[in-house]
């Protein structure tokens, strides 16, 4: 038995270095193009505030360096540790009553999801909405369907067909930075009896008052039960975010999400570097500024050129590209020019919609 299960992940193996490696992209490693020189553009960052490095929060951060840490489950804190301090602050930024720092946005949707979800409870996610909102529906064992992206035609025949479940959408798309309808969405969870969350990873910290994202922006915060991120983007930290509508839901999550019970606090100078840097995103508007000025300017730019940009409306600017190959001859025609952007093929896109993303960022001119 342990031979064949050995052959099969050889198989498996061989497959992604012979048929992927070799074959279809011709030996070189699709994600692996030249290196930076002086000069490059880069686009190929979720730093979009340009905060990575800031010595604001990196001073934050060093000052806590030398303090002891609780390095065990959330679940044991209480009182006023600064992970729930923060976890309050972050609540309030987010105009919600209640919130829970995770390890990374990838737990905090599957926690998430597999603490509101179960066996007779359909999820519907949006069919490019982030990997993670699948898995934690995986984790729930919830029956799962997608919906034609942001097609709330094709997720009501959806829901008149299985019932009742969660919807799953992002309020900004990673892979081609469209907006979600969240009015629309919002209408439907509410006419249908479902449970809407909205992932808010590439809006929080650019989009809506002083970057608290586009449920807020959209004056929708009381009608979203629940909004995830992850703080890896403008936020430029490590961390995942829930906030919630219902204060009670704190306790529960910390006691029911796998990642929640299974993975430590967050370490001191994390905390300090992502308190810190809500202070500047609640301040920096300028940065704001600065990133709608170069989306738009590069979005109208790109489109003059022919390209093909789908919906983008936002910091997230896709040049689609096709067949895998096309997508290696075009990256590499960027290089050359020195503007390096990120590749997107399978599993993050579906076969034949390899992508390169531009992540635009505030970084270049931001005081």
């Amino acid at each position: 038995m342990t031979s064949a299960i050995a052959g099969r992940l050889k198989k498996r193996m061989d497959d992604f270095h012979f048929g992927r490696v070799a074959g279809e992209w011709g030996g070189r490693h699709i994600l692996h193009g030249r290196a930076p020189g002086p000069g490059a553009v880069l686009v190929n960052s979720n730093n979009y505030l340009g905060l990575a490095g800031d010595p604001r929060i990196a001073a934050a951060m060093c000052s806590v360096l030398n303090r002891g840490e609780v390095l065990a489950s959330e679940v044991f804190l209480h009182g006023n540790h600064p992970q729930l301090d923060l976890e309050r602050a972050l609540a309030e930024f987010l105009a919600a009553p209640a919130g829970i720092l995770c390890q990374s946005g990838w737990d905090a949707n599957a926690g998430l999801l597999q603490s509101v979800a179960d066996g007779d409870t359909p999820v519907y996610v949006d069919r490019i909405a982030h990997m993670s909102l699948w898995h934690g529906a995986k984790l729930a064992g919830a029956p799962s369907f997608p919906f034609r992206h942001n097609d709330v035609g094709h997720l009501r025949e959806r829901i008149a067909e299985y019932g009742p479940g969660v919807i799953a959408v992002d309020s900004i798309y990673s892979t081609n930075g469209s907006r979600c309808p969240l009015d629309e969405m919002c209408a439907i969870a509410e006419e249908t009896g479902s449970l809407l969350v909205v992932d808010e990873s590439h809006a929080l910290g650019t989009d809506g008052p002083a970057g608290a994202g586009m449920v807020v922006e959209a004056g929708l915060a009381a009608r979203v039960p629940f909004r995830v991120a992850s703080l890896s983007k403008a936020f430029a930290g490590r961390a995942g975010l829930v906030v919630a509508n219902d204060p009670r839901f704190v306790d529960y999550f910390k006691m029911e999400s796998y990642p929640a019970v299974f993975s430590s606090t967050l370490l001191a100078h994390d905390i300090a570097g992502l308190a810190a840097t809500l202070a500047v995103i609640r301040t920096d508007e300028h940065r704001r500024g600065r990133l709608r000025a170069v989306s738009a300017r590069v979005r109208d730019g790109l489109r003059e050129l022919g390209f093909d940009l789908e919906d983008s409306s936002s910091h997230i600017v896709p040049v689609l590209t096709g067949p895998d190959d096309r997508a290696v001859a075009i990256r590499d025609l960027l290089e050359e020019h020195g503007v390096f952007g990120s590749v997107f093929c399978p599993p993050a896109t579906s076969r034949g919609r390899t992508l390169i993303r531009l992540s635009l960022h505030a970084g270049a001119d931001s005081r």
